[in-house]
């Protein structure tokens, strides 16, 4: 690797860190010292970046997400829907996607992301109408275009309406097709290590749009090929019961009668699991991506996450997609994560550090990257700088929790792997004003 100059973000006016109240240096894509209270670097010839303006945070980790969904954001049609009808409402548009339109799509999300204080995003794509399918092949290239790390899942689904599933024919692939993609797209962009910046998973959309068999072959191929495991399980209440007509069992029995349930996979949502299910999902250390403000806006539910915890279920933040959160900011995912638990579980128990821990260490156990996630020596540089210029900030005490509290929204510089994916609060090189343009002609194409 070609060395680079070491970098001192200097004398922070908050961090999410112990031991660094005078920053951290950086070198070579990784966290290289902590400088404490009263210290100085012992890195000699560090470049200072003066960060007495910012409160610095690990990088943020988007565990879920549905990056073609920035099209069809407050769509009248799916509007004040439950999760089943607003599916329903939406397939037909979403069938209408091609290359140009999902390259816009994928812009947005992950400039929103990276705009957010987000580092590394997952995405969750299982439409695949005819012409799109290479689909992951786009993301790549924008995630490369952006500077973010990304680990996108081969999504998929097999049962349409002729089948008895929600989806139309039209955006529905056979078993051979998908899992022969599967293989295709690890092999072509999957990259291993702790400087990988493109990984890839496996990931059919939910157990009540794709086969048994396609469920198992998911599996044995995630085993086969080393990578991760994604899906969406236990939304809402009607995906029990399609699951118990469907399969003769609950979901969580199902996942583990299709050989999911390990350490190999993360799921989204897990709101409607019971008491015993959770101690298996710990047993087995199976993650969640909790999705606050989706499960709100769909009326879901709420994630038991104290109880997950408590029973060793990893809990990380997902946006989810932009159809039902309507919007890729995961620092205000962090906030509405904070509020929704806080309410559940009162003072005592939630805590705007929680929210945190849970966009970051939480979010990097989901996607299986131990060295992201945490501001500590010989982790990934990944850091979002944030300031507290805004009036929504003004009198503030605690810096750190201000973010959370207050509403940050917005992060001033985000550091990828070392290098600076965000300055002074835009993306270099990214006309916004343009992609706004294009964008949002490409979602009135399609939303017709």
């Amino acid at each position: 690797m070609e060395q680079s100059q070491a970098i001192w973000i200097k004398d922070p006016t908050g961090i999410f860190a112990d031991g660094a109240a005078r920053g951290v240096v950086v070198k070579d894509g990784r966290i290289v010292e902590l400088v404490p209270a009263g210290g100085t670097p012992a890195t000699a010839d560090a470049v200072v970046l003066d960060a007495s303006q910012h409160v610095v945070l690990p990088g943020l980790i988007n565990t879920h997400h549905h990056f073609y969904q920035t099209l069809t954001r407050a769509l009248p049609a799916a509007m004040d829907r439950e999760l089943f009808p607003w599916l329903q409402a939406l397939y037909p548009v979403w069938a209408r996607l091609t290359p140009e339109r999902l390259e816009l799509g994928v812009t947005v999300a992950m400039s929103e992301l990276l705009l957010s204080g987000c580092t590394t995003t997952t995405d969750h794509h299982y439409v695949f109408p005819a012409g799109l399918e290479d689909a992951l092949d786009i993301e790549v290239a924008v995630a490369k275009r952006l500077g973010m790390r990304v680990l996108l899942t081969r999504g998929s689904m097999n049962r349409s309406q002729r089948d008895g599933g929600l989806p139309p024919d039209s955006v529905v692939q056979d078993e051979d097709t998908i899992l022969a993609d599967s293989a295709r797209v690890v092999v072509r962009h999957h990259e291993r290590g702790e400087d990988a910046m493109v990984q890839i998973a496996l990931a059919p959309c939910s157990p009540f749009s794709v086969t048994t068999s396609l469920m198992r072959r998911t599996a044995e191929l995630a085993e086969k090929l080393d990578v991760r495991l994604h899906t969406h399980l236990a939304e809402t209440a009607d995906e029990n019961t399609f699951c118990e007509q469907l399969h003769h069992c609950r979901p969580l029995d199902y996942l583990e009668q299709c050989g999911w349930l390990n350490s190999r996979t993360w799921l989204a949502h897990g709101i409607f699991f019971n008491a015993e299910e959770i101690k298996r999902l710990g047993r087995a250390r199976t993650s969640i991506s909790h999705c606050a403000c989706s499960n709100q806006l769909l009326a879901s539910g709420c994630c038991p996450v104290c109880e997950m915890e408590a029973a060793g279920v990893g809990i990380g933040l997902g946006v989810d997609g932009s159809a039902s959160n309507d919007a890729s900011n995961l620092m205000q995912e962090v906030r509405a994560a904070f509020l929704l638990q806080r309410a559940r579980y009162g003072v005592l128990k939630v805590s705007h550090k929680d929210a945190l821990r849970w966009a970051t260490r939480g979010s990097a156990a989901c996607v299986g990257r131990p060295e992201l996630g945490e501001i500590a020596v010989g982790k990934a540089a990944d850091l979002a700088l944030f300031k507290l210029d805004e009036l929504r900030f003004s009198g503030h005490g605690d810096p750190v929790a201000a973010l959370v509290l207050c509403g940050a929204h917005r992060a001033d510089r985000v550091m990828v792997s070392g290098k600076w994916a965000v300055v002074d609060g835009a993306i270099p090189g990214l006309d916004v004003a343009d992609l706004i343009r294009r964008h949002s002609a490409a979602a009135r194409a399609m939303q017709g």
